[in-house]
Order: structure tokens, then sequence, then C-alpha cells
């Protein structure tokens, strides 16, 4: 069983955990660049019911209610794209991951980085206006399964919202970043993060959080956008009978419930995905999977476990469900579907349709009548095994049985990192096709903990580690037939036909983890990959059209706008989350900072890619080479060190690669890992959880990694 086989094995896996307070005035500082920002009222509810009629803003995370991401700009074409230069560059002064969508509104763009910090630029020329730092106590870090990111804000009558990752919804002047209100959503005590962006519907901002890996109960909250009081609540699983039911959708949701499921949270976390219909008057929430992944011991192996893995459409006006469809009922695989959702008005079948569609990570491609949750289609959009189709009867999967893992591994396609993650999808009218980055990863050998107990504050997968070590992957087929597309590349770039239910065309990429996509009516689909590219490509045929090299790896989506009579293409590239930390890089970059990139026609042609930090030279360390402590420390890397640093601890790039640390740094390797030397970086304390012997161990195993690194090249 060698370092490399576990590394493989592990990077596998962890690529899957892929996420009523008071109000206070508190206001942390904004730093500003200016004092002259004449930033406009806010767009109101009548602008963002019609953000998509006009391509000049991109006022909300998906550019409209219905998150189409899809612009009717049309200045820039297949035909004229390869004359993009660069407009103007910021640098984020950030090492971390970028999946913030940035908004724009009366020439100034909003921004996100990682710790949840906030940036206004003038968007002519990047320029910064003011910045907020909500002062994250960054010990709580650990808590954020991955990375410590954030996917942007929302805009509202003179507002800007972010979503810290601490777990509170924060209210900022427009105008100045100066803090106007704060809530706390989640109890601090508890292992709550939030990394997505809020939404504004109907006067009332919307937030989820994330939590289930570490054992959390999920729940999705408005609050009112003036002044931050809670209006309503909808929780995703039941708590504890004995408690009493918040209402009767959660005393319903309990009968598909067993055991003591509540003991450990029960999950469902809604971390990303809101979408709104404002005629309908509803809310959609795609939901997140179960706490602990195993459903034998989160329920019993009994029930559907409702809400998990489900998309819930609510009445905006008090968070009662009107409808719910479950995507993986019993969810057993960290199947969420918290993936994004968008509408849509199709005709199927001769009539006409108001749908919903989503790709969520178990593998099929969903259309739902967004009236009344009616399945329309389902069908996978890349290979699956852990089900054969699903019954558009029933709404049910037609598992397999291949799946199930209560008394021995199963290899089951896809794994935790799932066929598609947050990473947006765009819709093209014009074409019919959503654009969907897919991940056609192989197998993950499941395998359930044996002697399985809730740890609070720790991570509470109900998964047995150690029974994966030293399994070869193999692709599924060479297990159990899969069905739909086969695995062709770890990554691939689909344009998903609704309609005809098929791709219409696939561009395959050598890597798994790739960017948002953006399309335009300038028959364009645009998206960043893992490489650090940035790609263009033609709507309807999928044919390369332009290609810059911007150096860090880009998980973001682009926007577009329009600004003094020209056409803008924006981009946040900065190499991060759960690829970023266990790595490895892509790009082979150390710490690159991110950056964002924002392109005009006729801008500079002369585009310098990002460079990294350069790796320092190795000297010599002494170590232990007794075979037994180098298993033990390679066993607490594992546990407790992998998910930010990296399998086999090579670093994704997003932080330090333990293996080039400084001398001093292992000299002093008790103090930061058992007694917090680095607590204010970002990096917990793990004092309660391991001992001076097993610190002693873990330095022992990094010092041989680094003694391999510094043996001659054959």
């Amino acid at each position: 069983m060698t370092t490399t086989t576990k590394s493989v094995l592990l990077l596998a896996m962890i690529s899957g955990l892929m996420q009523l307070g008071a109000c206070s005035q508190d206001k942390p500082a904004a730093t500003a660049a200016s004092t002259a920002v004449t930033a406009a009222a806010m767009p109101d509810a009548a602008t963002l019911k019609a953000a998509a009629d006009d391509g000049k803003e991109w006022l909300t995370y998906g550019h409209d209610y219905a998150e189409t991401r899809f612009s009717p700009l049309t200045q820039i074409t297949a035909d004229n794209v390869k004359e993009l230069g660069v407009a103007w560059t910021f640098d984020t002064d950030s090492f971390r991951g970028l999946e913030g969508t940035p908004l724009i509104h009366d020439g100034i763009i909003y921004a996100t980085r990682p710790w949840s910090s906030v940036f206004a630029l003038d968007a002519r020329n990047g320029k910064k206006l003011w910045d907020f730092d909500p002062q994250v106590d960054k010990s709580i870090g650990w808590k954020a399964c991955c990375d410590v990111v954030n996917r942007g804000v929302a805009l509202f009558e003179g507002k800007v919202y972010v979503g810290a990752i601490d777990g509170r919804l924060i209210a900022l002047d427009a105008k100045t970043g100066k803090q106007l209100w704060q809530v706390q959503t989640t109890d601090p005590m508890r292992p709550y993060t939030i990394t997505g962006a809020p939404r504004v519907v109907d006067g009332k901002v919307l937030i989820g959080q994330g939590g289930a890996e570490l054992g959390s109960r999920g729940y999705l909250t408005a609050y009112d956008a003036n002044t931050g009081a809670q209006v309503w609540r909808f929780w995703v699983v039941p708590g504890n009978p004995a408690d009493g039911f918040e209402n009767p959708d959660m005393e319903k949701a309990a009968a598909t419930w067993s055991g003591k499921w509540w003991e450990v949270g029960g999950g469902g976390d809604p971390w990303d995905t809101i979408v709104y219909d404002p005629t309908l008057r509803t809310v959609y929430v795609g939901t997140g999977n179960g706490s602990p992944w195993s459903h034998q011991l989160r329920s019993e192996g009994k029930g559907d476990n409702l809400y998990l893995s489900s998309i819930v459409a609510l009445n905006v006006d008090d968070g009662r469900i009107k409808w719910h469809y479950q995507t993986t009922p019993a969810d057993n695989w960290d199947y969420t579907a918290t993936q994004p959702l968008m509408l849509a008005d199709l005709t199927m079948n001769g009539l006409p349709r108001k749908v919903i569609m989503q790709a969520p990570k178990n593998g099929f491609f969903y259309v739902l009548d967004r009236e009344t949750g009616k399945l329309l289609s389902a069908d996978p959009y890349a290979e699956v095994s852990w089900a054969s189709g699903v019954d558009l009867e029933s709404g049910r999967p037609i598992e397999t049985g291949n799946g199930r893992y209560t008394t021995a591994i199963s290899m089951v396609m896809p794994g935790p990192t799932g066929a598609h993650n947050w990473h947006p999808m765009s819709y093209n009218p014009a074409t019919g096709l959503v654009y969907l980055p897919t991940m056609q990863g192989t197998s993950f050998p499941y395998s359930q903990e044996k002697g399985f107990t809730h740890k609070p504050g720790t991570w509470n997968l109900g998964i047995n580690h150690d029974a994966m070590v030293g399994i070869p992957l193999k692709p599924q087929s060479e297990y159990k037939p899969g069905t739909g597309p086969k695995t062709r590349t770890p990554g691939a770039l689909v344009a998903w036909d609704p309609i005809k239910r098929e791709p219409r065309w696939v561009v395959d990429y050598p890597f798994a983890i790739d960017g948002g996509t953006l399309s335009t009516a300038g028959n364009l689909v645009f998206q960043g990959g893992a490489d650090g590219k940035l790609r263009g490509f033609t709507a309807d045929k999928g044919e390369l059209v332009w290609e810059v090299d911007l150096g860090v790896g880009i998980m973001a989506p682009p926007i577009t706008f329009e600004l003094d009579g020209k056409q803008y293409l924006s981009v946040l590239a900065g190499w991060g989350g759960s690829s970023g930390l266990i790595g490895p890089s892509n790009t082979g970059q150390y710490k690159p900072i991110g950056r964002l990139w924002t392109f005009v026609i006729g801008g500079d042609k002369n585009i310098v890619p990002v460079k990294g930090q350069p790796l320092p030279e190795l000297t010599t360390i002494a170590f232990d080479s007794n075979k037994k402590v180098l298993a033990q420390g390679e066993n607490v890397y594992t546990k407790h060190c992998m998910l930010c640093h990296g399998a086999g601890a090579v670093s994704g790039g997003a932080l330090v690669d333990l293996r080039y640390a400084a001398p001093a740094t292992y000299d002093n390797i008790l103090n930061i890992v058992r007694h917090g030397a680095y607590t204010g970086l970002g990096m917990p304390n793990l004092g309660e959880w391991v001992t001076d012997d097993e610190v002693n161990a873990l330095k022992n195993w990094l010092l041989s990694l680094r003694a391999d690194l510094m043996k001659p090249k054959k």
C-alpha cells in the first residue's frame, strides 16, 4: 500500500465534500479608497423581476430570478471574440479559492473574496472604491468542508448583502461599504458555515448554510431586507419529536425517518441554490445530503428521510412547502440537490410547460413542472451505477442494488464529488441548450464505518476511511455496468438538450473540476478551466473560438455587462475550494494570487498570466524512519490534516505544501498542532484530538516525504 495509492483514493473521496439571531449594529469599518462613490439606489423589486430583459447589468447571482446566466448582449460574437483583450485587472490579495459571481449596477462591481470580505470597484477601470472585512474569527475555518470561499452578494435598494462564513448575514451601505446591520443566522456553537450567495425576493433576503458533514440540521431563513428581522424559517429535516414539530411539514417528514437521527443532526443544509418565480410567488431551494452519509447509520436504513437531497417549492410569504421532489430518496452517497436550479418555459411533447431544471450530483438531469412538481424527464448526463434510471410515474430512481454498503465495500459511480457540483450552468433560449460543467470521474469505494459514534465538532460521515486504503480505483465498467454517457475524460462541458434529453455536443477536458458557464446572444459560451484557461465556444456547435491563459485555475463563472456602449467580460480567477486544498494543482502553481479579470473588444492582448510563489529550496532534516512511526504519522495526517493540506501532503496550491515547510515550522509543530499557535491564520487547534506522540509521528512522516523529494530523479 503506497502513499501514492492512498493519495489518489483519498483525493477522490474528499473532493466530494465539495457545503434566529438578534440584529446587531456593530460595524466593522470599511476601508475606502475613494470618498466619492456615486452609486444610484440599488435595484428595487420591479428591477430585479425584469433583470432578464436587460443585459447591461448583472444584478443577481444568476443574472435573473430564473438563474439562466444568459445575456442578451450581442456586441461580442463568435466572429469577433478573438479581438478581446484585457480592459483592466484587480488583484484580490487572496491566495484561497475564488468562487464568486460579481454583480454590477450603475457602473460599480461588487464582489467577494475568501473569508467573506466584500469589495466594490469602478467597472470602467477596476479602481477600488471600498473594501469591507467582516472580521471573521479564522479559527472557525475548519468548519467549512471545502475552503473558506464565498460565492457572492445580493443587491437591493441601496444595500449589499453578504453571508459570512461564521453564519452572519450582513447588510452594507452600497455607497460606502459600511455595515448597516447584521444578524447571526446560525448557532455559533454548532458546526455551521455560509459560503453561498444570498438572494433577495419579495423584499426578503434568503440564506442557507452548510455543515452536514460535521453533524448539523439544515434550514433556509428569510429576513426582512430593510431591518434583518426574521420573517420565516424552513427546516429541511425534522428535529427530536419529543421537542414538538415546528409545523405539519416537519411532522410529515418525521414519518420518513427512524432511530435517533437528531443526535447527529440529520443534515440537509441548503448551502447554495435558491431561485424564485415572482408570478407563482414560489421560492425553490435545493437541499443537501444526510448527516451522516450512511443511511443505515443515520436512519437505521429505513425511510426516504425527507427532505434530504430534494427540490422543494416554498410559499414566499411563510416558507411552507407547496410541493417537493426528492432526487435521491434515502441519500446514501452525499448526492446533494444543492446544485444550481434553473427556470425556463419549454415546449415538451407539444405542450407549453413552465419547468425547473437541475443536474444534481447523482448523475441524472431532471426537468419538472415547476407549478406542480410533476417529473417530466430524468436522464443520465454522465455514467452512473447506483441506479439504472428513474421511473417517470413514481418519480423514484430504479436502484441497481450496487450502491448499498451496509456490510461490504460498494464501488459506486458517481462518487461524493458528484457528476456536477456547485459550478453554475447556463441556458441559451436561442439554442435551447443547457451548458453544464460535468465530472466524469472513476468509481468511489463506499464502506460503512464500524462502531460509528457521533463526535461533536468532528467529521461525522459514517464512512470507513481505512477500509478504502489499498483498493485500486478502476473505471466503473470493471465492477458493474453503468448507464448513461461512458467515462471518456475526467471532466467535460456538456451542451444538454432538455427537449431531446441528450447532449447536443461535448467538449472533453483532462481535468475534473472546471468553472461555471455563461451563455450569450452572441452565440457564445464562456467557461474557465482548472488549467487556468478562459475559453469561448460557439453556443450552437461547441467550437473553440477563443482561449487565453490566466495562469491560475478558474472555478467561478464569468459574467458580462455593457457600460458606455461597450460590452465587457469579467471573471474571478483564483484556485481553491476542495480541489485547491486537496490537490495537486493543475497549473503547478503554489499560492497564486487571485485576480478579477475584465476583457473588452480592442483591449490589451499582451496577457501576462498570474505567477505563484516559488517553492523554497529544501534542506535535509533528520527523521525517525521506523515503519510503525511513519504509518502512525500518515494515519494522523489522513484523519486530521488532509482536508486542507492535500492528499499525500501534496498541496493543491491554495495553502502551504507541508513538505516544503521551513525547519522552524517542524521545530514548532507541537505548538502549532496541539496548542493553537496558528489559529489566527486559520489553522485549527487539534489538541483535543491528537496526542504529543501522534504529532511527533506526523512530523516524521512529513519529513520522510520531504526526503523523498530530495532524492535524485531517475
